[in-house]
């Protein structure tokens, strides 16, 4: 049976409606997640609670997050990538990388004492932070261009958060969260490193300065470079590049460490350099 113009016009018609109301209740998860922000009350997983719930929506959900606040008048600072170590990929779960944003607001330098009661389930990663001096725009960014756009490279660690209850999270779920991102610490001082020398340098975490996780730049993608090229490539097939003076963390060394009020967290690269932060 061939359908007339009549019936074809009702089939778009009826596309979009449930286009336009399942863009409803992904904006409505956005804002619980916010609300979860303003109120440090957790919220419900939510990969059960839309249908077809896949990492399109989710990152649907993140994006209109960040739309509400640069609405608001904050200032986008950079971005992140996780889950890029197979330690992290074995702590949640999961079998690839993710994004998120942070904000101006949200980053923080050495020496900072953050207050727990700030985050819900607050947990720190040891990381590289790049500072762009050049645009990246994907798709078709190579390592070798990524690795061009780095100007100096910074001891960082990543405060990651979950405003999902008990941090009972697959991918949807975290990418949805922003990436499950708290905040972000970056020293003011540069690591005395070049970008060839990145997989070799090791990085220990510290909780009130004892050692309890190690790991090398290799442990991020096998080359802490690629999540930056990975990045600059899935948002320019999004339409969005990569800015010069942009702040990227591209994963982290190590499994996540919870924080609780009175414990120190230090990313120490040796000889090359540490960050520490406080928890009050």
């Amino acid at each position: 049976m061939t359908l007339g113009p009549n019936d074809a016009a009702a089939d778009w018609a009826s596309d979009n409606v449930a286009e336009a109301v399942k863009h409803e209740e992904l904006a409505a998860l956005a804002e619980e997640i916010l609300t979860a922000y303003r109120t440090g009350e957790p919220i419900e997983p939510l990969r059960d609670r839309v249908a077809d719930f896949g990492l399109a929506e989710a990152y649907y959900v993140q994006t209109e997050q960040l739309k509400h606040f640069l609405a608001a008048g904050e200032t986008l600072a950079g971005h992140k990538v996780g889950l890029t170590s197979l330690a992290m990929q074995q702590q949640l779960g999961v079998d690839e990388p993710d994004f998120g944003f942070f904000l101006k607001t949200m980053v923080h330098y050495d020496g900072a004492t953050l207050p727990a009661d700030d985050f819900i389930s607050p947990k720190v990663e040891p990381e590289f932070g790049f500072v762009l001096t050049e645009d990246l725009e994907g798709p078709g960014v190579t390592v070798e261009q990524a690795k061009a756009a780095i100007g100096k490279i910074y001891p960082a660690i990543e405060i990651i958060d979950s405003r999902i209850r008990d941090w009972d999270i697959k991918l949807v779920d975290t990418v949805a969260d922003n990436a499950s991102c708290g905040a972000i610490a970056v020293s003011k001082t540069p690591l005395n490193v070049t970008v060839d020398e990145l997989s070799e340098v090791q990085c220990t975490l510290r909780i009130n300065g004892e050692a309890k996780v190690s790991g090398t730049g290799a442990a991020v993608m096998g080359d802490p470079i690629a999540p930056l090229a990975w990045l600059a490539n899935t948002l320019g097939a999004q339409g969005v590049s990569l800015k010069a003076g942009q702040l990227i963390l591209p994963g982290s060394f190590t499994k996540a460490l919870p924080v609780v009020s009175g414990e120190e967290a230090t990313a120490d690269f040796g000889e090359l350099g540490s960050l520490t932060i406080a928890f009050s």
